[in-house]
């Protein structure tokens, strides 16, 4: 059975012949784990994506997640010089903004200083938000307009003809092997995104009609893109919401604010094609599964334990096992990072032994897999499941 067989079945909550292995990767470990140029990996789609399927391949991982959106071709034509810094690298572009690329960590674009700030939530018009890209080479912008273009696409049309290049990429070069999963994030990880954190949290309170209005149109930016993913044969979608957990908001905010426009999400993706659909949420959540189930969605990943967040996966197993799929739930700092190979082994062990059993289980790391995460302690994670995960 290969990989990518493996991850079908489990999403579908059944038992493949053992336990998938996929874990989602920092932008920044390709930066340090491979031969690429980080300035590459970061703004040119193939390098990326050559990038993730080799580092797949070397810890054995049975899914790729492409979480960078395909780039224009001729970006390069922007760069008015580049400057080797001693943390890493500055990009000058002609339009006057530059782009720092650290060496282990995602880019960071600014602005030319004349460039207008993003209008706080009360300013902004919600007629002129459709989806914003956290990825996009040249950060955050309302009205939101992608790279170097000058002006807004329509909804509709919004996304660029390039938007997809990286999904297409990664299916020719996983061909059978790997499950190829997309992302797209929820409309209240757009809104967090956006504007300023202190604002977006306390507009919740202060004006929440005008924040749903937002919503409801990231909601249908978030359809789009999720329609137009789908339709390149990608093998599940995966739904960014790293805000949505207790750390950030209540529970009764989530199931005002997060929860219906996640839902109209799913199923506007699932109108058009039946792919399998799963939520991403950091932190403390074991007092929303419920909710997050209502959401439609077919699976959820992290399950942070505690101290990051709050999930016994047993308990976890016990409220949604057999409806949703799990993937995820070990420590991707005190264990990952900060442990050593034993460390990993036992963790991983424990929680083959604990939701393997059912099926509907990916091993993987709760949250992304941070760049100075010693390649060791993944690879040890490939013995854990050819040892332990097999079903009789």
């Amino acid at each position: 059975m290969t990989g990518k067989e493996r991850i079908r079945i489990a999403m579908e909550c059944d038992k493949p012949d053992r336990v998938p292995l996929m874990c989602q990767l920092a932008v920044g470990h390709y930066f340090l784990h491979t031969n690429y140029d980080p300035v590459e990996i970061w703004h040119d789609g193939d390098t990326f994506v050559r990038a993730l399927v080799e580092l797949a391949d070397r810890y054995h991982f049975e899914g790729i997640l492409v979480n960078l959106p395909g780039r224009p071709p001729n970006w390069r034509d922007w760069i008015d010089r580049r400057d080797e810094r001693e943390n890493g690298w500055r990009i000058f572009w002609k339009s006057g903004g530059y782009t720092d690329v650290p060496k282990d960590d995602n880019a960071h674009y600014f602005p030319p200083e004349n460039k207008p700030a993003i209008p706080s939530v009360a300013e902004v018009d919600p007629a002129l938000c459709w989806y914003a890209e956290p990825h996009d080479i040249t950060g955050m912008k309302c009205p939101y307009r992608w790279a170097f273009d000058t002006e807004t696409r329509p909804p509709g049309d919004f996304f660029p003809f390039y938007q997809y290049d990286t999904i297409e990429t990664a299916l020719k070069l996983a061909g059978n092997r790997l499950s190829v999963h997309s992302e797209i994030f929820s409309p209240f990880s757009q809104f967090m995104e956006m504007f300023e954190m202190e604002d977006a949290l306390t507009s919740l309170v202060d004006r929440p009609e005008k924040c749903e209005a937002i919503f409801s149109r990231f909601a249908e930016g978030a359809i789009e893109l999720g329609r137009g993913q789908a339709s390149r044969g990608i093998d599940a979608i995966l739904i960014s919401s790293a805000f949505a957990g207790g750390g950030f908001i209540s529970r009764e905010m989530y199931e005002r604010f997060v929860l219906p426009f996640e839902h109209r999400v799913i199923k506007g993706i699932k109108s058009e094609r039946n792919v399998p659909v799963y939520i991403h949420t950091c932190g403390a959540i074991g007092d929303r599964l419920d909710l997050m189930e209502k959401t439609g969605t077919d699976g959820i990943d992290t399950l942070d334990p505690p101290p990051l967040g709050n999930i016994d996966l047993a308990r976890a197993v016990e409220m949604i096992g057999g409806r949703m799929f799990i993937k995820g739930n070990l420590d991707a700092v005190n264990t990952l990072l900060l442990g050593t190979v034993e460390d990993v082994r036992k963790a991983a062990e424990e929680r083959v032994r604990i939701a393997g059993p059912g099926g509907g289980y990916i091993l993987s790391s709760a949250c992304s897999v941070a760049p100075r995460v010693p390649p060791e302690n993944l690879m040890v994670l490939y013995e854990v499941v050819e040892r332990c995960g097999w079903y009789a």
